[in-house]
């Protein structure tokens, strides 16, 4: 049995730590996603953008495992935010990922060119209509978010964005904690740039865990924090899920944040482009 935290917002519970599947395309894909769900992941994310819900749907329906134990995220592309786009590419996204429903579905970026009232109220009917459980947001600053959660009527329960110990994000975090959503961090690695840190690898040796681990764990003992690391590889993907076994103390924690634009901007910019080609 894999040992677990959740976090919770407005009723809604979350795996503390779920699979990211940006650029896993085709067969790789599919045997990521049905290896992880046979590992014991229950939380697994993807997006309009990603070019694999056909990919990631069937994997869900080709595990051993009941569709209402998985906690299913997707986006939909700032291409589609307008009104009737979203209610038609979401019921595609649905098609796509072979599943009567989605747990929560996001708007991946901000579309300044679409009024974020319409968006929320697409996302509303969606969930009238039973077709997504959970609304949220993706790469929204405070003022964006602030205005999305006053457009919608269902509540907002995240915003995912990345986290990670060279960008804390104590702002935003801060902001959902207080408010009752949870925040989703994806690229918590930073991309690999926080494995080769110092303080990262000592504390590796000390614990005897993986670099990854120590990151990993690092954001999972922020409350209110979920994570979705992406690995192709299997001892990796084993490894990001077995964290729930050791605990950094909070000394520990504040040593290993360390705010820094260059290496947060350059692993942003990284996402940015490869996401919206």
């Amino acid at each position: 049995m894999v040992e677990m935290e959740y976090a919770e917002a407005y009723g809604t519970r979350v795996p503390k730590v779920g699979l990211g599947t940006w650029q896993l395309t085709g067969e790789a894909c599919y045997e990521t996603v049905s290896a992880a769900l046979e590992m014991g992941y229950r939380h697994i994310d993807t997006a309009q953008l990603y070019g694999n819900e056909a990919e990631v749907g069937r994997a869900l329906a080709d595990a051993d495992v009941d569709r209402e134990e998985v906690f299913l995220t997707t986006k939909v592309s700032p291409r589609n935010a307008s009104h009737d786009d979203v209610l038609q590419s979401t019921k595609e996204s649905l098609e796509r990922l072979d599943t009567p429903y989605v747990d929560l579905l996001l708007l991946h970026w901000p579309n300044p060119l679409v009024s974020v009232g319409d968006t929320m109220r697409a996302m509303d009917h969606l969930v009238d209509q039973g077709l997504v459980y959970n609304v949220g947001v993706s790469n929204f600053p405070k003022v964006f978010l602030e205005r999305a959660r006053d457009a919608a009527e269902s509540p907002i329960v995240t915003n995912q964005v990345q986290f990670h110990p060279y960008k804390p994000q104590r702002g935003m975090l801060g902001y959902c904690q207080r408010e009752g959503m949870f925040l989703t961090a994806y690229s918590p690695l930073a991309r690999g740039k926080a494995l080769d840190d110092d303080d990262v690898q000592r504390l590796a040796e000390e614990y005897d865990k993986t670099t990854a681990q120590i990151v990993l764990r690092w954001a999972t003992q922020h409350r209110d924090v979920v994570v979705i690391p992406k690995s192709a590889d299997e001892t990796h993907l084993r490894q990001n899920l077995d964290l729930f076994d050791f605990k950094l103390t909070r000394s520990e924690v504040d040593e290993l944040t360390k705010s820094s634009l260059l290496k947060s901007g350059q692993a942003m910019l990284d996402g940015m482009v490869s996401e919206l080609r």
